[in-house]
């Protein structure tokens, strides 16, 4: 699978490290990265992270490229995609979270490419597909949005749990480390709550993670209300699940959530009193925590599960354009 990454930042350099650093994904070659940082800036950042430690291979700038351990990666920097004079690849992996036409959002298509997969919402995509949620809505669309790292945490839960025992309603709230949205310092945001420096208060906020399951899992969707705080956390973010069941739950904890963790490919599970720094570089897109989990009554139940926002979205990433290729689209 040949792929170009658009835009540089959290996700992109995410997903470039998982590619370099785990064996099962060796075949996928990268063949470009764009970004309208310079090439020096983009390599010291990937090079030296906050959130993951120094990268573990040698890297070098030779002329436009980067060489990274044995791989040569291209990269050119611009503002338009279409002026990138990009190769012949399968995937255009859309991560500037800049998108703001529909013709924006198709020049990897113009480019030839099968498909381009967007890190983040997109009212320009032609689906919006989440794994472990609704992928056979996937069809022949080519411009797909991955949705957001926290619907990743909460639509598969929803649609397992649904599955198993029925959701009449739900009320999720999530736990989200701060963001670049965020100032380090308190400075105007349109958000008044969001304009205070993110490092220092939790903050409560929106998520687009309702608008997005309305449209995942309509029927679900429609009975589910979301909350959102930010703390002053790197990484790793949360989510507290309230459910009110339409069929009596047991009262093993350990039974209600492994059952949830071994019915879907994209959830896992621990046993452990864990902390978030603890769930760091996990790939699941939640992760459940089975100590939290409490059985209220007979038709209540609460979840709490942490997520990776940046490397278990990104492995999602990584997945879908698998799909994507193995289709034939």
């Amino acid at each position: 699978m040949r792929i170009v990454i658009n835009g540089f930042g959290r996700i992109g350099r995410t997903i470039l490290r998982q590619i370099l650093t785990t064996p099962s994904l060796a075949g996928i070659e990268v063949v470009r990265i764009n970004d309208i940082a310079p090439l020096e800036t983009c390599a010291y950042l990937f090079k030296y992270d906050s959130t993951f430690g120094p990268l573990p291979l040698p890297i070098e700038i030779e002329g436009d490229r980067l060489r990274i351990g044995d791989r040569h990666v291209a990269f050119s920097s611009h503002d338009d995609l279409g002026d990138a004079d990009l190769p012949a690849v399968d995937i255009v992996m859309e991560c500037t979270g800049k998108i703001a036409s529909r013709a924006a959002a198709e020049r990897g298509l113009d480019a030839e490419a099968r498909a381009v997969l967007i890190s983040g919402p997109s009212k320009f995509a032609d689906r919006t597909v989440v794994l472990g949620a609704n992928e056979p809505e996937l069809g022949a669309a080519r411009i797909i949005s991955n949705s957001s790292c926290t619907t990743n945490a909460i639509a598969p839960l929803l649609r397992t749990v649904d599955a198993q025992l029925g959701i009449e309603r739900a009320h999720v709230t999530t736990i989200h480390c701060y963001t670049s949205s965020q100032p380090m310092v308190d400075a105007p945001r349109g958000d008044l709550a969001r304009s205070r420096a993110g490092a220092e208060s939790i903050v409560p906020t929106t998520t687009s993670a309702a608008r997005e399951l309305q449209g995942i899992l309509p029927r679900i969707g429609a009975r589910t209300s979301v909350a959102a705080v930010r703390v002053p956390s790197l990484s790793v973010s949360a989510i507290d699940v309230t459910l009110q069941l339409e069929s009596e739950v047991g009262v093993d904890p350990h039974a209600v959530v492994s059952a949830i963790a071994d019915a879907s490919d994209v959830i896992g599970m621990t046993e452990d009193p864990c902390v978030s720094r603890d769930l760091r570089g996990r790939a699941e897109s939640l992760v459940l925590a089975l100590p939290e989990t409490q059985t209220i009554d007979a038709r209540q139940l609460r979840l709490f599960g942490w997520y990776d926002n940046e490397w278990g979205f990104s492995a999602r990433m990584i997945d879908m354009a698998h799909r994507l290729v193995a289709r034939g689209a």
